[in-house]
């Protein structure tokens, strides 16, 4: 019988259900979930934990009113209480560390915009100079300078631009009579020197962000643009511009959370300005008070409330960026 002839007559055609194995791919990305797991939920899970997490300490008073002693060692008893609290967010948005957080703010805002020029200024220039040979360089030694940090850069830059003895100061003063610090107001320690070398870092990895976003902007754009009588402003305004905007605001994103977090270069250039990752050392140190010792744990949370929603902006506006470029 014909299948026409079988649903003509009304029969049901029942036909075996095929079983299908589950498929084993996923375990290949089992590795991966437990890194994650181990290396970035975990801990910020226990950071959020201890954040609002108040540990205090009490003496039990004995029947005669007085603390009591362990009969063996004869020292006062005490009993640890804790309690869930907002004690240690509102102790880390006061005092000396609102003073860490607003400076970080301040300090990763200015070199986010400033390297976000710059490094669009110079990835412009790589990408418009249609040598292949140039930008492969660009490219090799961005992705260098913008993984060189910590200790080692500010010892170079510490070594050239010290107030008292770097090469630098000590040319442009015995050659030119400058001062860095009284003519040009420039401290190593301070707020002017930490941008310069925030910067050394900021603007190759901006460089890194926007020059694959640059090169996919196509030529038949412009040259449709320029058929249409637009001039090239009128592109950049119009189409371009758009078009990349999305790209620029998630590499400002980037650049604002690198900075934010940056701890190692910071530290060693002047550890006793106060930056929300500077006091979470100290804090992690003992340079606490009774009673605040999740401090740390409280700044660290800031910080998350800081940088993971950027985060995922970034990733949203890198994901916009595709399809436009794609």
């Amino acid at each position: 019988m014909t299948d026409a002839a079988t649903q003509a007559s009304g029969a049901v055609v029942r036909r075996p259900h095929s079983r299908r194995l589950p498929s084993g791919s996923w375990l290949g990305l089992l590795p991966f979930a437990v890194f994650i797991t181990a290396s970035f939920l975990l801990p910020i899970g226990f950071v959020v934990h201890q954040a609002f997490r108040r540990t205090t300490q009490t003496q039990p008073l004995g029947p005669d009113g007085l603390p009591l002693r362990d009969p063996t060692t004869q020292q006062f008893v005490t009993e640890t209480h804790s309690s869930y609290t907002l004690d240690n967010l509102r102790d880390s948005l006061t005092g000396v560390y609102h003073t860490a957080l607003m400076n970080s703010i301040v300090l990763s805002l200015l070199t986010a915009v400033l390297g976000t020029v710059l490094g669009l200024v110079l990835a412009m220039a790589i990408v418009s100079s249609g040598s292949r040979l140039l930008r492969e360089l660009a490219a090799t030694l961005s992705a260098v300078a913008a993984n060189f940090g910590g200790i080692p850069l500010a010892f170079i830059f510490i070594a050239a631009l010290d107030a008292n003895s770097g090469v630098v100061t000590v040319f442009l003063r015995e050659r030119f009579g400058i001062s860095l610090t009284d003519d040009l107001h420039f401290s190593m320690q301070g707020l002017s020197g930490m941008c310069l070398v925030y910067l050394y870092f900021l603007v190759p990895l901006m460089v890194l962000v926007t020059m694959p976003a640059l090169e996919g902007l196509k030529p038949q754009w412009a040259e449709a643009a320029q058929n249409l009588g637009a001039s090239r402003w009128q592109y950049w305004r119009h189409i371009a511009g758009p078009v990349l905007l999305p790209t620029l605001l998630g590499a400002m994103l980037l650049l604002f959370c690198s900075a934010f977090s940056a701890f190692a270069t910071a530290y060693a250039l002047n550890h006793t300005f106060p930056l929300l990752p500077t006091m979470i050392a100290q804090v992690l140190s003992g340079n606490v008070a009774v009673g605040q010792e999740n401090l740390g744990a409280a700044l660290a949370f800031d910080i998350i409330v800081f940088v993971l929603p950027l985060t995922v902006a970034y990733q949203l506006l890198q994901r916009r960026t595709s399809r436009w470029l794609a």
